[in-house]
């Protein structure tokens, strides 16, 4: 993925200590506003797995191509709808 093109969105800075539910759309609004419209998207950063679920979930039909990037595995895509 070329890097001019990418919105890279840390998980980790949208909540405080602990990860909330009823935050949920408080979080899922901060990352659609940051991926904007059609663009490629990673998201990184330690999370908790539903969380890192619902924002792909929201991303889904935004973002052009969505990634999570792993210091372990590197980029793990995880959709593209890239017509290229």
């Amino acid at each position: 993925m070329p890097t001019d093109s990418v919105v890279l969105i840390d998980v980790r800075a949208l909540y405080d200590e602990t990860a909330k539910l009823d935050a949920l759309p408080d979080y899922e609004r901060r990352v659609l506003e940051q991926a904007g419209d059609g663009r490629d998207v990673v998201l990184t950063g330690p999370g908790p797995v539903w969380l890192y679920l619902r924002l792909a979930h929201a991303l889904h039909g935004k973002a052009r191509r969505l990634s999570y990037r792993s210091p372990v595995t590197g980029d793990v895509e995880v959709f593209n709808h890239d017509p290229r």
